[in-house]
């Protein structure tokens, strides 16, 4: 099975519906809270460059991420990690996560990287990029990311708790404290192809 992953572009922007649909029926799958977006803001982030798509050779949508700035770009999150049903198992997800992380660090050399998610996979992946697990305290305070929220099943907890803890683990990862040299040795060896603009 041929797939590539590539930076998006506006001219991927007519992928937005399935983009929409792959992360709604996931979040029904998963029982689990995942917050939507809507398809506005999924297409501005193709638009943008801002998100990683993974496309088969006949131009198959099989996989998404996308990157959201916080903080006055002291934050970035990676957020929306899909891969369709017919495409797991081929650890196309962890290729994808390698990829749009590399791809923050390209727009946000400076900026910390961080995450929330139930998915233990997701966990193991930001591990081996060097992200650790924190509290909640230490991701961005801006009530916008918050906001995002919202729309997850799960909100109820987090708002019992004053937005400390939920279901959700909270990953970080800092330039100034993790080796650089040996996280792109951890991209190269998830991604196992050769560095080209626009292709991941």
């Amino acid at each position: 099975m041929s797939i590539k992953i590539i930076q998006a572009s506006e001219a991927y922007s007519h992928y937005t519906d399935a983009i929409c649909a792959a992360l709604a029926n996931s979040a029904k799958e998963r029982g689990t809270g995942i917050a939507t977006r809507s398809a506005e803001y999924i297409e501005g982030k193709l638009r943008s460059g801002k998100a990683v798509l993974a496309l088969t050779s006949e131009g198959e949508f099989a996989g998404f991420s996308y990157i959201e700035v916080w903080g006055h770009e002291k934050f970035v999150a990676n957020s929306g990690l899909i891969v369709l049903p017919q495409f797991r198992k081929y650890g196309l997800g962890k290729k994808i996560k390698a990829a749009i992380f590399r791809l923050s660090q390209e727009l946000y050399p400076e900026a910390k990287i961080f995450g929330i998610t139930t998915s233990m996979p997701v966990m193991k992946i930001n591990s081996d990029l060097g992200y650790r697990p924190v509290t909640f305290s230490e991701l961005t305070d801006d009530p916008t990311f918050w906001a995002g929220c919202k729309s997850c099943k799960n909100y109820d907890i987090l708002q019992r708790n004053q937005q400390k803890m939920c279901l959700c683990t909270g990953m970080l990862y800092d330039p100034s404290t993790v080796s650089k040299s040996n996280v792109k040795k951890a991209i190269e060896k998830i991604l196992k192809v050769t560095q080209r603009k626009k292709a991941v």
